[in-house]
Parts: structure tokens; sequence; C-alpha cells
């Protein structure tokens, strides 16, 4: 079975690894199974079962027409590890996954062993979406009915420019993206669902979880200022910002980026 019944849909998940330590993975903004990359999951695959899914309307989920909010998001979320069997799960969220994962962890921090909050955003004063150079290149590449551009785009926006320029980086983004299109006006629901996002005032609640909070420096769709206010808000969490690394930083640094987690998750569980 690839798909679990989630509030009367049917979500689409991926289950890899050969570890005990249940690790749930929730996607951003348009991503699917595909955005997380073979190298990032065979990098978790020895310490964690992990199951990666689909949000509503994503992927090979089930569509959706409907306005939804971030607090529905995660309790899809919770639906997924319902519908597992998992009474609780390390959980790592990243840009729009990482706001559901903030609000998972805030509805039932019992059912959440670790967190980690990767390249996202809480939401109230001090915080920052997209600046207004980021959102202008990507209007342009979804506008201009051109599939190929609007691919481009998104890859230049969502990585560093020292890694776009590496060979075959773009071409193997690219075949990620084709692989399962996201549907525009889904994209668009999940932006409005982001523009009401706000845990700021919230946030201390979470102190006693163990928390990651993971940016890239050089992220141009959620400054790292949003990690560092992430960080200073939830009292004992830990902050790495990795240098001149764009907005998909397991994407960019697969290996680091899973030692950041098996790290974190098995250091809290021994400690």
């Amino acid at each position: 079975m690839t798909h679990l019944t989630v509030g009367g849909r049917q979500l689409f998940h991926q289950r890899s690894g050969s570890g005990s330590e249940p690790l749930l993975l929730i996607q951003g903004m348009s991503g699917t199974h595909l955005a997380w990359g073979e190298p990032f999951l065979k990098g978790l695959a020895e310490d964690f079962d992990v199951v990666a899914y689909d949000h509503r309307g994503i992927g090979r989920s089930d569509p959706v027409g409907e306005p939804f909010t971030i607090k529905e998001l995660a309790q899809d979320a919770a639906g997924v590890l319902d519908a597992l069997g998992w009474e609780t799960a390390h959980v790592v969220g990243i840009s729009m996954g990482g706001m559901i994962a903030q609000e998972l962890a805030l509805a039932h921090p019992d059912r959440v062993r670790t967190l980690t909050l990767g390249c996202t955003y809480c939401g109230g004063e001090g915080s920052e979406l997209a600046p207004p150079e980021t959102l202008a290149k990507l209007a342009q590449g979804f506008q201009s009915g051109d599939r190929e551009l609007a691919i481009r785009t998104g890859f230049e926006v969502n990585v560093s420019a020292e890694f776009a320029a590496q060979p075959g980086a773009y071409e193997a983004f690219r075949a990620m993206a084709k692989a399962l299109p996201a549907p525009l006006p889904v994209i668009m629901l999940q932006m409005q669902a982001i523009g009401g996002h706000d845990t700021s005032a919230r946030l201390p609640q979470l102190e006693g979880l163990p928390t990651l909070v993971i940016h890239g420096d050089a992220d141009r769709m959620l400054p790292v200022g949003n990690g560092r206010m992430i960080a200073s808000l939830i009292p004992g969490s830990t902050l790495e910002v990795l240098p001149t690394v764009g907005h998909m930083f397991w994407w960019e640094k697969p290996t680091i980026s899973a030692d950041l987690i098996r790290g974190h998750a098995l250091a809290t569980m021994s400690g």
C-alpha cells in the first residue's frame, strides 16, 4: 500500500530505510516525495525507518480545490502518523513543511521525539518571506507559460549560485521537477496558507522538545534571519547555519544534512 487514508483523502507515501527509529519527512511548497533526493534519503537509511509523503493536492496524493491552512496540513501530518501506527516519530520539516512541523509539534508535543526545522519561517515581527526580487523572478517564470523556464527559475532561486554552476546539477533538479509536476493552483493555495502562518508567540512552548534549526546563509527564498529567529524563540534549540548554501540545503549538501539530522536524533535518544 502506497497510499494512506487521512481525513478522507488518499495521501501517497514512500517508505525507505532499514533502521528502527521512525522519521517523518515533511516537504515544502510544491515539493513531492521525490524532492528529498536519493542521496539525502540514503544518508538516513541505516538508522531510520523513513516516511516521506505528498501533501494534499500534490504529487500522487488526491487532488484538492478548496483553501487550507498550515494547521490543517499539520492535522494531515498527524493523520499520517496515525495511519502508519506510529505513536511518536522524529520529525523533519523544511520550508512550508517546517511551518507544518511547528504546528504539529505545538498541537501534539507528545508525538514528536525530536524536531528538525529547515529553511523555514515562523511569522510575526522580525520574520521575512521571500524578498521582492525573488518573487519577481519566480513570477516571471510561472507566468511565462514556458514550463522549462519555470523549472529553471525555480532551480535558480532555490539553490546557491555555487551549486547551480556545478555540472549536472540542473539536470538532476529538472528530472525531479518534471517527474511529478506540481499543479499551479495548488501552489497558489499553499502560498495562501503560508501567508496566514504565525507561530512566533507560541514557539517558546516547545521548550524541552529537542529541536535543531538548519538554514543556509545564501537562502534567497526564506532569508537566514528566519532560522536565527526561530532558534532564538525555542529555548534550548540548536542552530546550524550552512555557509554559502541556498534554500534547498538537503539537495545541495545531502550528506552533511543527513549527518546533522542523525546526530541530533540519536544524541537526544542516548542522552
